[in-house]
C-alpha cells in the first residue's frame, strides 16, 4: 500500500544540483546523478566508469558546451555535441544544436535538434513518414 506506487521503475538519484541562477565557467565532471537549472559554459561528462550516470536538465538550463553521459532527460537547451551511450529523453521545451550520438531516444512533441543524429548500436535505423506505406 505504501511505496509501492513506483516499484519496477528505475528511480535516478540526484547527488547534485547547479540551481537556478547559478552560472558556471568551466567544465564539470560528475558522477552519479546531476541536475542543472541554471547555465554551463564549459563541458559536461560523466566520470570514466560511470555507466549509470545521469545529467537532468530543467526547463531554465543552458548547456554551452560538449555532454558526454549515460542517461539524460533534458527539457532545457544545450548547444554543442551531445552523446548519450544509453538512453536520451528529450521533453517538449527540449532544445539541441549539435550533433547527437545516441543509442535509445524518446522525443516528446516539440522538442528539436538542429544537428545531426547518430545512432550508436548494433542494428541501422531507418525514418519514414507515418503516412507512407
Amino acid at each position: 500500500m505504501f511505496g509501492k506506487k513506483d516499484e519496477g521503475r528505475v528511480q535516478g538519484r540526484i547527488d547534485s544540483l547547479i540551481g537556478a541562477g547559478t552560472r558556471i565557467e568551466g567544465n564539470i565532471r560528475f558522477s552519479g546523478g546531476l541536475r542543472i537549472d541554471g547555465e554551463v559554459k564549459g563541458n559536461v561528462e560523466a566520470s570514466e566508469g560511470a555507466s549509470s550516470s545521469t545529467l537532468v536538465l530543467s526547463e531554465q538550463a543552458q548547456v554551452e558546451g560538449t555532454v558526454s553521459v549515460a542517461h539524460m532527460v533534458s527539457n532545457g537547451s544545450v548547444v554543442g555535441q551531445v552523446t548519450v551511450t544509453e538512453f536520451l529523453e528529450m521533453q517538449s521545451r527540449a532544445k539541441i544544436v549539435g550533433d547527437v550520438d545516441y543509442a535509445l531516444i524518446e522525443m516528446h512533441q516539440g522538442a528539436v535538434i538542429e544537428g545531426r543524429l547518430v545512432h550508436r548500436g548494433g542494428k541501422s535505423v531507418e525514418l519514414k513518414l507515418a503516412a507512407s506505406n
